[in-house]
C-alpha cells in the first residue's frame, strides 16, 4: 500500500526534479538495508548504544550528541564547481555524508559563496548529488550548495528492527534531522570559506518540515522554500496516503501524538523569524492531506510567500522558468534581510 502511494507521489511530483537513477529502488532502500532500523530488542539485531539525545527539542543540539573531526572523504574538480564529501558525525553508528558543491568563478573556487542546503522527503538518497548536471544547476550564479539524507533514511537506516521505519520513529526521524542540520551550519561556519550571513534551505516532504523547524531552531537561515510539508500531525496521520488502513491506528492514537507535537511545523510558523519563506503546494500531492495542507498555510507568517501548484505540468512549468533553486538564489541575493518585504502573497497557478 505505502508503496503504491509514494510510486504514484514520484511519478507526479517529485519526478520533474529526480534525476531518473535517484528513483529506482528508492522503497526498498526505505525499509530494507543490512541491519533494519528500531528496536534494541529485537532477534537479530546489534547492542545498539542508548541514545539520550533530546529529540522533541528542535534546539537541543547538546544532549546526548557528541560531534567527531570531520573528514574529506572523496574529493573531484569540474570546470564549473568543486564537490566534497565530507563525513561527520555525532551519534554512535550514524555517519552522515555532506555533499558540499562550491562554485568556480572564471576558473576558481568562489570566495565564500552564500550556501543552499538541499533535504528532499524521507525515500530520498544521496544519488542525484552525484549528478554532474544536478551540480551545475544547484551551483549556477556563484551558490555554494550541501546535500544530504534525512535519519532512518538509505544508508543511515540501520541496525534495526524490520517493523520500524520513518514515520514508526517520526520524533527521532525529524528530531535527530533538524539536529544535523545546525551542527552542518556549525560546521560550514568552522570551514571559513562559505558566507554564513546567507544561509537557505530547500525542504521537500519531510525534508520541508525538517527545515521549517530548522529555521525555527536556528536563526543563521536566512531564507526557506519548502514544498509540500508534512505537519498538522492529528489531521496527517489521520488522512495521510502514505499510510495504509491496516497500519493507520498505530499512529492515530494519542501516545503517537504527543510524541511528535513538539515536532509540529504547525506550531512554530506563526512566530518564526526567518526572514524569507515559501511554501509550495502541490494540490495533488496524497502523502499531506487537504486539510494538513490548509492549516500549514494558514500557520504562515504574514511575509510569506505561498504558490500553489494544480498539477504537476504547473510545477514543471514553473521551474522551467527559475529553476529548483531560483527563488531561494533570489532571496540571498538581498544585502539586506529587510528587503525581503512584508506582503503574504497567494499565487494560484492554473
Amino acid at each position: 500500500m505505502r508503496s503504491r502511494f509514494v510510486s504514484f507521489l514520484l511519478l507526479t511530483v517529485v519526478s520533474v526534479c529526480f534525476p531518473a537513477s535517484a528513483q529506482q529502488n528508492q522503497t526498498s532502500n526505505a525499509k530494507t538495508a543490512e541491519t533494519q532500523a528500531g528496536d534494541n530488542k529485537s532477534a537479530g539485531n546489534i547492542s545498539l548504544p542508548v541514545s539520550t539525545e533530546n529529540w522533541k527539542s528542535p534546539g537541543d543540539i547538546k544532549t546526548g550528541l557528541d560531534p567527531r573531526p570531520p573528514e574529506v572523504f572523496q574529493r573531484d574538480e569540474q570546470p564549473e564547481f568543486v564537490r566534497e564529501v565530507v563525513r561527520v558525525q555525532w551519534r554512535e553508528l550514524d555517519y552522515l555524508d555532506l555533499w558540499l558543491v562550491r562554485p568556480k568563478v572564471a576558473g576558481k573556487v568562489a570566495e565564500k559563496p552564500p550556501v543552499i542546503l538541499y533535504l528532499y522527503s524521507y525515500l530520498d538518497t544521496d544519488e542525484r548529488f552525484r549528478d554532474i548536471d544536478w551540480c551545475k544547476r544547484a551551483t549556477t550564479d556563484g551558490y555554494a550548495a550541501v546535500g544530504f539524507t534525512s535519519a532512518l533514511t538509505d544508508y543511515r537506516f540501520k541496525n534495526r528492527a524490520l517493523s520500524k521505519w520513518f514515520v514508526s520513529e517520526l520524533a527521532e526521524s525529524l528530531g535527530s534531522t533538524t539536529h544535523d542540520v545546525q551542527l552542518i551550519l556549525n560546521y560550514l561556519a568552522q570551514r571559513g570559506d562559505i558566507d554564513m550571513s546567507r544561509v537557505g534551505m530547500f525542504g521537500l516532504g519531510s525534508g520541508g518540515t525538517v527545515a521549517i523547524l530548522a529555521a525555527q531552531a536556528d536563526p543563521r537561515i536566512h531564507t526557506i522554500d519548502v514544498m509540500d510539508p508534512w505537519g498538522d500531525w492529528p489531521d496527517w496521520v489521520r488522512k495521510s496516503a502514505i499510510l495504509s488502513p491496516e497500519e493507520r491506528p498505530k499512529y492515530d492514537n494519542v501516545e503517537f501524538l504527543r510524541s511528535v507535537a513538539t515536532l509540529d511545523p504547525v506550531a512554530y510558523l506563526p512566530s518564526l523569524k526567518t526572514p524569507n519563506v515559501r511554501l509550495q503546494q502541490m494540490l495533488t500531492d496524497p502523502i499531506t492531506p487537504p486539510a494538513a495542507k490548509e492549516k500549514i498555510a494558514a500557520a504562515l507568517p504574514p511575509r510569506a510567500i505561498v504558490v500553489r501548484y494544480q498539477s504537476s505540468q504547473d510545477l514543471y512549468k514553473s521551474w522551467q522558468n527559475t529553476g529548483l533553486s531560483g527563488w531561494l538564489k533570489q532571496q540571498l541575493r538581498l544585502q539586506s534581510p529587510g528587503d525581503a518585504g512584508s506582503e503574504h502573497a497567494v499565487a494560484k497557478n492554473k
